[in-house]
């Protein structure tokens, strides 16, 4: 039976893709920071294991012990990460690097962790998912859209490079989830000094609670993921939620300027 490792398994869209394909039969290393706050271990199949993508040791360890565990890794969900927003001169460079640290070269360890073992058995997928804010921006994102755009294109560079050696790559981006990514998986960074950028912080304010009014639960992205790990084809993208649909639509049908007005438009209303 096949074998998924998810980064980021604790909660929201890595804890449902977890149940999704244990509920299918598939065997689930699912890797978290902090394992012992995790429920996921009382269920069949499931190895609940340490991985912190910014510990290289722990990546190591992970995938060696699921390894060692089920055979082999057929899938590779790249799930974790979090959102930084705000002004760039209020982030130091330590926070800068963090984002980026777990977000882009995090997910990058990961894979070239996992991508020998699929090597040798000319078979395997790896999955890493983006966001909306992987193809288009919002104001005071500097540092979340630049990490989701990194992941756009080194996924759409991988898929060139692994589809010879029979592993696919997929890229899914979801719109606004009813997760966690407000609490824990947000950062915010505001230094009360910077007043110039207050009308704008209160204005990305007003758009934020507009679009997420009506997220999807994450049970959403899991269906999404489980389609996209599954699919026998070359598709490279799946968006995930209708507001990603809508989104990703309108943007790919309008220039710059018109799409860039509109999100000025919506952060006066």
């Amino acid at each position: 039976m096949p074998t998924i490792l998810i980064t980021g398994a604790s909660s929201g869209i890595g804890k449902a893709t977890a149940m999704r394909f244990q509920a299918e039969g598939w065997n689930v290393i699912a890797t978290m920071r902090n394992p012992t706050d995790s429920d996921l271990a009382s269920h069949d199949r499931m190895l609940v294991t340490r991985l912190d993508v910014t510990d290289s040791v722990s990546i190591t360890a992970a995938v060696n012990e699921g390894v060692d565990c089920f055979g082999a890794v057929d899938v590779l969900l790249n799930n974790a990460g979090y959102g930084a927003y705000g002004p760039l001169e209020a982030f130091s460079t330590d926070r800068i690097r963090r984002q980026f640290d777990t977000n882009v070269i995090g997910l990058l360890e990961v894979t070239k962790a996992v991508l020998p073992t699929m090597r040798t058995r000319r078979s395997g997928t790896v999955v890493n998912i983006s966001s909306i804010g992987g193809q288009i921006t919002f104001p005071l994102g500097t540092l979340y859209h630049g990490t989701k755009f990194a992941v756009e294109g080194l996924s759409e560079a991988l898929h060139y490079e692994l589809e010879p050696l029979g592993i696919r790559v997929r890229i899914v981006e979801p719109g606004m989830i009813k997760t966690n990514f407000g609490g824990r998986s947000f950062d915010f960074a505001m230094d009360d000094r910077l007043t110039d950028y207050a009308p704008t912080a209160a204005a990305m304010g007003r758009l934020f609670g507009q679009l997420s009014s009506n997220p999807s639960p994450p049970e959403v992205v899991a269906e999404v993921i489980w389609q996209a790990a599954n699919d026998p084809g070359d598709q490279l993208r799946f968006r995930a939620g209708s507001d990603a649909i809508d989104l990703l639509d309108r943007r790919k049908a309008q220039d710059d300027a018109s799409f860039i007005g509109n999100i000025k438009a919506l952060m006066k209303e």
